[in-house]
């Protein structure tokens, strides 16, 4: 794709290490993987990363800007909103997501190059489709990459222009450890149990029989008499399809095929093993699961990935001193959007009180935006804290009075707002007139 024009500006001399060269689960011949290597192909596989694939894929990346004196700013720059939202030709974010964090589950490791301009800021974005990829340093200490792609050729980049996700981090320093491994023996299992199965089917409808003659015969009387057996009692064209005779001269014998399947709850207990693997359930996968069922699943495994996501791209993206002056990359995930309708609109007091904006509300309850629904609104009964604090600024050795006499007032029109509802009296005394 042309990359190796961008960010090299030196060539790395040292030969790597051992062990700083980690292979992708798509390799080839691996001998490791007893079903070819192809864990993606995996049915049990798939629907175990699919949720989360396409929960990452919602999350919404914003550029977050951070300033003393003019507060809080989303998305500040344009080149910054749009990498996010169009991170290259082929590709929209939400996709560039999905295949980044499919790669994230099947390798614990998943990489994305940034192309920078001749200023140095980023303006593409690509997912690197390695089948491997090495560390490299060269004399001056300086780390790269080296990619070997499905092609056959390669590619070398410097570590700082790779965005590098990364889980199950422990005995490598730069990759996290492949799940290859752990998931070899499992797969295996679900391999042999699928073919058996199979087997068992083919097998189950072929009716074998035996002719069993009792006096001796040449081999070619033999096979003339099974030919004629079988056309006159096990072919579906014939008038006696389903009843057998036999004289004599034979004895006929049914064989039964013993084919060996295994049984549900061992096969049961392996995916749930792979399920477990994959930090899931069958609620998950099959979206079955309960408004606090997902939530669970969301901080285990959904939250834990926005954070690195966000970051990663802080690092890689901002220099050093981008991100003094309070540049950051966040994604977003509205976990609200799985919790339910009474849940959605209980949020409607957080509104009242202004603590959510009412687009923000509309948004959680998959609703349009509406014109100025970004302001912060407040109920009248909701005021009296803001209210009494300016007078009680105001107060001094004249208006004491007046100003003691408008704050009793206030609080005691507040007082008998918050104790009706439905129009009946809630104060437990029940000394106010009705």
């Amino acid at each position: 794709m042309g990359w190796r024009i961008f960010n090299r500006n030196r060539e790395p001399t040292q030969k790597p290490d051992e062990g700083s060269r980690i292979a992708m689960v798509t390799t080839v011949g691996e001998s490791f993987f007893s079903w070819n290597g192809k864990l993606y192909e995996s049915d049990i596989v798939r629907a175990c990363i699919r949720p989360k694939v396409k929960a990452v894929g919602k999350l919404a990346p914003k550029h977050i800007r951070e300033d003393a004196k003019k507060g809080i700013t989303v998305n500040p720059e344009a080149y910054m909103r749009f990498l996010l939202e169009e991170p290259n030709p082929y590709m929209t974010g939400q996709q560039m997501q999905q295949k980044v964090e499919t790669q994230l589950c099947l390798n614990n490791n998943a990489f994305i190059l940034i192309v920078r301009d001749e200023n140095g800021y980023p303006m593409q974005l690509y997912p690197v489709p390695c089948i491997s990829a090495e560390a490299i340093y060269n004399d001056a200490g300086d780390l790269f990459l080296k990619f070997q792609y499905r092609n056959g050729k390669n590619g070398t980049f410097r570590y700082e222009d790779i965005i590098h996700l990364k889980q199950d981090y422990n005995q490598h320093d730069i990759f996290g450890e492949s799940p290859a491994k752990a998931l070899s023996q499992m797969m295996e299992v679900v391999g042999t149990i699928d073919q058996g199965i199979i087997k068992a089917i083919k097998n189950s409808s072929v009716v074998r029989w035996l002719l069993k003659f009792n006096t001796s015969m040449r081999s070619e009387d033999v096979k003339k008499n099974v030919d004629e057996f079988i056309k006159n009692y096990l072919s579906v064209e014939t008038e006696t399809f389903g009843a057998a005779g036999a004289d004599a001269k034979a004895d006929v014998q049914r064989i039964e095929p013993k084919d060996y399947v295994p049984n549900a709850a061992q096969s049961d207990r392996t995916i749930e093993r792979i399920y477990s693997f994959f930090n899931t359930n069958k609620k998950i996968v099959q979206s079955l699961w309960t408004e606090d069922e997902w939530n669970a699943y969301y901080e285990a495994e959904i939250e834990p990935d926005a954070i690195q996501w966000g970051q990663t791209y802080t690092q890689k993206l901002f220099t050093r001193k981008e991100r003094g002056f309070g540049n950051r990359i966040v994604f977003e995930a509205s976990n609200l959007q799985c919790a339910s309708l009474n849940t959605k609109i209980g949020f409607q007091a957080l509104v009242d009180r202004g603590a959510m904006t009412p687009n923000e509300w509309r948004a959680i309850v998959n609703m349009a935006p509406v014109a100025g629904g970004d302001e912060p609104i407040r109920r009248l009964d909701t005021q009296v804290v803001n209210a009494v604090g300016k007078l009680s600024e105001m107060i001094n050795e004249e208006n004491h009075a007046a100003v003691a006499e408008s704050i009793a007032k206030i609080l005691a029109q507040a007082g008998e707002a918050g104790r009706w509802k439905d129009g009946k009296d809630t104060d437990p005394r029940g000394d106010y007139p009705q």
